[in-house]
Order: C-alpha cells, then sequence, then structure tokens
C-alpha cells in the first residue's frame, strides 16, 4: 500500500474502468437491497512498503459501524495513485460506489451526482466543521463535498546534516538566496540530496502550488479566473530552475520524483530539505532523523502565503442509500472515530472538537503549528468543475517546468490554455 502524497491532489480526469466492487456483508437498513451493504472507495494513508495501511482503520470501523446500527459497509481502499481514477472508472461505467473518499468532488456535483451535504449529515455534525474548510466543499454555494482530514506544509530539515555543513541547526534559511546557499553547503559536505524537489505525478500540484505561494503567485486570482502563467509563476520557476536544478541542488530529474521517494531518503538521512507535512514527522522520528521545521523560504522572506490540502467525502446518490450513508457519515465524523483516524497518520483534524482534542495532547505538540496554520491557509480551488483536469494536467506537465533547456513561461502556458479549456467546458463553474 502507497502512502498519500499528501492530501488534497485533485481528481484525475482519466476515467478508467474498474471492477465491480464487492457487496459482501448485509446491511438491513430501509434503502438497502437484501444482502447489500453500502460500497465505499477510500484512500490509503500509510506509508509505502510499512503495515499502517488504512484498510484495518477501516474494516475495524465498519464492524463497530454495523454492530451499533446494523448496516454493513464494503470499504475498498487503494493507492493515491489509483483512488481517483478507480471511482471515475466505476462512475463512467453506472456502478458508483455509494461514498467515495478521494481527492475531488467538484465535476461530480455538477453532474448531478452527489448529495448534498445538508442531505446527508446530522445538523450538529456539520456545525462542527472548522468553518474554512467547510466552505471549500462547495460547488455553487451548496456544500457536496466533507473534508476528510487536512494539513499543511513546513520546511524540513535535516539537523544533522546542517551540523556537518557548517550550518546552525537552529537557523533554516527564510529567503531564497539563504536556501541555496544552505543547499549548496549541504552538497559540499556530500549531502545526497541536498534539498528534495517532488515534481513527479504524486506530489507534482502541491510542490508547485508551494512554489507559487512563496513566489507571490498562485493557481488563481481572487475571482477565480486562472493565473498558471502569471508572471510571478514564470519568475518562480526560471528561479527555480537556475538556482536550484541546474545547480544539481535537488534530487536528479525533479519532474520524475515522487513526493514518497523523497520522504523516504529524508527518513535515511539522505535530504538536507524538503517541504513537507505532518505525517513526515512520524516517519523520520521513527527512523532516527533528528529534524526541524520553519515556515518555507520565500523570495525576499519566509513565505506568507501557506499551503492547506484536504481530502474529500462524498455521497452519491446512484444507489439510493442516502439515510444509510448520512448514518455512516456521521459515525465516521464522531469526534472519537474522526480523532483515531487523524491520530494514527498525524494528520489535522477537520472538526472543531477532534481539533480541539488534539491540542490539548502534549504528544501531539508538534502538530499545534501545524494547526495554527489551517485556518489561513490558501487551498486548491477544488470547488472548480475544471480543477479535476487541471489538476490532472499539473500532474502530467508541470515537472517539464525545471527540465535541462526548459523553458517555463512555455510550459506554464501550455498548462493555462488547457485550464481555460476545461473551464469553458465546464461553463466557468
Amino acid at each position: 500500500m502507497e502512502r498519500r502524497r499528501f492530501l488534497g491532489m485533485a481528481a484525475s480526469a482519466g476515467v478508467v474502468g474498474g471492477a465491480a466492487l464487492s457487496t459482501a456483508g448485509c446491511g438491513t437498513a430501509t434503502g438497502q437491497g437484501s444482502g447489500s451493504a453500502l460500497t465505499m472507495i477510500a484512500a490509503d494513508y500509510g506509508d509505502r512498503g510499512s503495515n499502517n495501511g488504512s484498510q484495518g482503520y477501516w474494516d475495524a470501523l465498519v464492524r463497530d459501524f454495523q454492530r451499533k446500527h446494523g448496516i454493513a459497509v464494503d470499504v475498498s481502499v487503494h493507492s493515491w495513485k489509483d483512488v481517483d481514477k478507480k471511482v471515475a472508472g466505476l462512475v463512467e461505467a453506472g456502478r458508483a460506489p455509494d461514498i467515495a473518499q478521494i481527492g475531488a468532488f467538484a465535476d461530480y456535483a455538477a453532474q448531478d451526482r452527489l448529495y448534498s451535504v445538508g442531505e446527508l449529515l446530522s445538523i450538529p455534525v456539520q456545525a462542527d466543521f472548522l468553518p474554512g474548510l467547510a466552505e471549500a466543499g462547495a460547488v455553487k454555494r451548496v456544500l457536496y463535498g466533507m473534508p476528510f482530514v487536512a494539513s499543511t506544509r513546513l520546511l524540513f530539515y535535516n539537523k544533522t546534516l546542517f551540523a556537518g555543513a557548517g550550518l546552525d541547526p537552529g537557523s533554516p534559511p527564510r529567503t531564497w538566496k539563504e536556501l541555496v546557499r544552505a543547499a549548496a553547503a549541504l552538497k559540499r559536505a556530500g549531502v545526497r540530496i541536498p534539498y528534495g524537489l517532488p515534481l513527479g505525478p504524486e506530489e507534482a500540484p502541491a510542490e508547485a502550488f508551494m512554489w507559487m505561494l512563496s513566489g507571490g503567485g498562485g493557481f488563481t486570482d481572487k475571482t477565480g479566473n486562472y493565473t498558471i502563467d502569471a508572471t510571478e509563476n514564470i519568475r518562480t520557476f526560471n528561479w527555480l530552475r537556475d538556482n536550484l536544478v541546474s545547480e544539481k541542488l535537488t534530487n536528479y530529474r525533479p519532474g520524475g520524483t515522487d513526493r514518497q521517494d523523497l520522504f523516504n531518503a529524508f527518513g535515511r538521512g539522505e535530504v538536507g530539505m524538503l517541504n513537507g507535512h505532518p505525517t513526515l514527522m512520524r516517519q523520520a522520528a521513527r527512523r532516527g532523523v533528528e529534524y526541524g521545521t520553519a515556515v518555507p523560504p520565500g523570495a525576499n522572506a519566509p513565505s506568507d502565503g501557506t499551503l492547506g490540502v484536504a481530502d474529500w467525502m462524498m455521497g452519491f446518490k446512484r444507489n439510493g442509500n442516502r439515510e444509510q450513508i448520512g448514518r455512516f457519515l456521521d459515525f465516521v465524523y464522531s469526534e472519537r472515530n474522526h480523532y483515531t483516524f487523524a491520530d494514527r497518520y498525524d494528520l489535522l483534524p477537520v472538526t472543531t472538537a477532534a481539533s480541539e482534542r488534539m491540542r490539548e495532547g502534549r504528544e501531539h505538540k508538534k502538530l499545534w503549528r501545524f494547526l495554527d496554520q489551517l485556518t489561513s491557509a490558501e487551498f486548491y480551488p477544488v470547488g472548480k468543475v475544471s480543477w479535476a483536469r487541471v489538476s490532472a494536467e499539473m500532474k502530467k506537465s508541470i515537472g517539464q517546468v525545471v527540465a535541462e533547456d526548459a523553458d517555463p513561461a512555455a510550459v506554464l502556458t501550455g498548462i493555462q490554455r488547457k485550464a481555460e479549456a476545461a473551464e469553458a467546458a465546464a461553463g466557468g463553474r
């Protein structure tokens, strides 16, 4: 099983046929056929090659739910590389699951395939979502996507490698110039990957967005129009290509490198710096890496744009199981169950109750900095119906922006044109 690239990469635009879901179990609630179960597709948050995959969590949860409510739920967990395409394939084949926990929802909402949040959740559960995250789940001001877990990002750096390179372990870089100086010192000290840059398909939109924000740009403007080829973004990727990649201060072929590969290398002590989310803390600690975290460097000061990422839960109308879906999701978002999942993977809860509980535990002190960022973070434009296709194009193409002899303006303009075409096809929604 494969760990999340973290949170929130939007659904792939590609449609891949999938085998029909199994329906083992005995759902007994009204609206389910005899001998049937609710079906759910979920993403895996476990570390690749480890035994902490998400299937075990869901299996235990649904056993508890069926015992209490008499409704069976068949959950199928897939890697983040496959899960969005899996759901898209099932929907295309007319076999949509009852519930999906994936990266994007707006395209399904626009096709009138989803129940609204108000049709599914009880009022207390709806009211418990953190406000900014709840609002991000809207399409045309109607909530369809329920945030599942979230994260923000910080710069992680290896304090031991810093000290070995003559750098102050208590003073991580605050600007791009300082980042280059630190990376160059790490390279001279023999560090294999001074700065980890994952622009491969797994992490491309997130890493690109962080760099855009640190350079004063972004994916969209204040009115929601795509600005992928904005001057600020072109300037950012020119700088990144010329000062880090061309100087061989990053991993080889950033456009072909996935985030989890660099997380694993950071755990082995082979990476000096990289942008990371909370789950990297546990992976690093498990391998004995002494690390620090900091706000990612910006062009001239620490970045004032914080990336926030959320994954999304949604209920499909196709099978008519609205009441049963709602009961299960109320159970999923109860304080105990939601906190248990977030705690298991060092993720950020999306409900007030679970967030307050996480702040009460001193064992989660290192997470508080990420929690503090969540309310002011900038998220993907997941409410745009076109975003799923744009994200898929980003995964496919953005890595080319720092390739040898690349023309960042041409690459970004190509993505911008496809984004505008996807937006036009979606009717500007």
